[in-house]
């Protein structure tokens, strides 16, 4: 089956051509990188700042700001109910984030798990189930690779989600040294455990805390970890009337 995913410029910071290098980037990454290993695929169409999407794709939106009225900060399906991604590409920046990487990041969890209700059963740990999420484990940018000049993220193989594996490769860049909960340096995974939801962390021995990697993996409004937590009768569709600046017409 291949899906069709919308990667939609509605940020004031980037121009169409920069997303769009992006999107021909984070396409050719997973047909060529993550379609065989995960065996789904997708088609990517660019939509330029001020136009609407096609109806019923998903959408990877790359919006100015995280958790902001108006930027889909609450807002958790499309208008016909498909999946929908957030990349928050000035949040990004300030916090020292490549926009790319992210925009690969979201695009590959979005396809691994579009209804974001996927976990991993643990057999070594009673009743945790960990988040079904691809690029987490191997979140930094420093592991990314670069495509036609634009960096895309790692990101795990199938094999990281069989514990019963002790030997790899676990991810893409050959990072990982081992299956969930196995993490490189700033990288992270949730889990529900009896009812609760919680996270494991990696850090490195020269950097025993990172405030700004803890930021980023915590897991804020309109993020996937945060719709993990809501039932999907409850999530929200975004509205459409207005693309730009913000794809949000009207705030709920």
């Amino acid at each position: 089956m291949m899906d069709h995913i919308a990667v939609i410029n509605a940020t004031t910071i980037l121009s169409d051509a920069d997303v769009s290098a992006m999107m021909v980037a984070v396409q050719t990454q997973v047909s060529r990188d993550f379609t065989p290993n995960w065996g789904v695929d997708a088609h990517l169409v660019f939509v330029p700042h001020g136009t609407k999407p096609p109806i019923g794709y998903w959408w990877m939106a790359v919006l100015d700001d995280a958790d902001a009225a108006g930027a889909l900060g609450y807002h958790d399906i499309t208008p016909d109910g498909m999946p929908l991604g957030k990349v928050f590409a000035r949040t990004a920046r300030t916090y020292g984030y490549s926009v790319s990487v992210t925009l690969s990041h979201e695009t590959l969890e979005m396809l691994g798990d579009p209804d974001v209700n996927l976990l991993v059963e643990d057999a070594r740990i009673l009743r945790r189930f960990w988040a079904y999420e691809i690029c987490d484990a191997v979140e930094d940018d420093s592991l990314g690779y670069a495509i036609n000049g634009v960096l895309v993220s790692d990101f795990v193989l199938p094999s990281y989600f069989e514990t019963f594996r002790r030997t790899g490769p676990f991810d893409f860049m050959k990072r990982l040294a081992g299956p969930v909960p196995a993490l490189t340096p700033n990288g992270y995974m949730a889990y529900v455990q009896n009812g609760s939801w919680g996270q494991v962390f990696g850090r490195s021995a020269s950097s025993p805390r990172d405030d700004r990697a803890l930021w980023r993996a915590r897991p804020h409004d309109g993020s996937r970890r945060r719709r993990r937590m809501t039932e999907r009768d409850q999530r929200i569709r975004s509205v459409v009337e207005v693309v730009a600046p913000s794809l949000c017409a009207h705030e709920r």
